[in-house]
């Protein structure tokens, strides 16, 4: 069965979903989901995870430039919290420091518009904290071989 690797980033206002190839090697930009109440998100959330064959999921972790936990680490753990009561996936944090705006960076350099940007940056950051995250296991498998 081919299973999929679900990158999330978190945000206030929308999550962004990325999702890996059946290889574990690429990172897309799957959907971004605009919040509307915790049960709601939930809801979307597990249907997506259902659909993708989801295998593994990486959240990204709200780290000041410091290393400090950033202000919306506690919003993100309680989500993590609320897929690990729903989910026997497993999940993963992953340092999602500068995801946003190497997002925004790489949709300014595409010439993607403004208004487009609002609605993708989110899943493209995602896209960033999973490609992240599967380059770092390569890595990590290649020195242990």
């Amino acid at each position: 069965m081919i299973q999929r690797i679900l990158g999330i980033d978190v945000g206030t206002k929308r999550i962004g979903l990325a999702v890996s190839d059946p290889t574990h090697t690429i990172a897309t930009p799957f959907e971004t989901l605009h919040r509307t109440t915790p049960d709601q998100d939930m809801e979307t959330l597990m249907n997506w995870i259902k659909q993708e064959k989801v295998s593994q999921i990486v959240v990204g972790w709200p780290l000041e430039t410091s290393g400090r936990e950033g202000r919306l680490a506690k919003k993100v753990q309680h989500l993590i919290d609320e897929l690990r009561v729903k989910t026997t996936v497993p999940i993963v944090k992953w340092d999602e420091r500068m995801s946003s705006v190497a997002a925004e960076r790489s949709l300014i350099a595409g010439g993607t518009r403004r208004l487009a940007r609002k609605s993708l940056v989110d899943k493209v950051a995602a896209a960033i904290i999973l490609q992240g995250w599967l380059d770092a296991q390569k890595n990590k498998k290649k020195h242990q071989d």
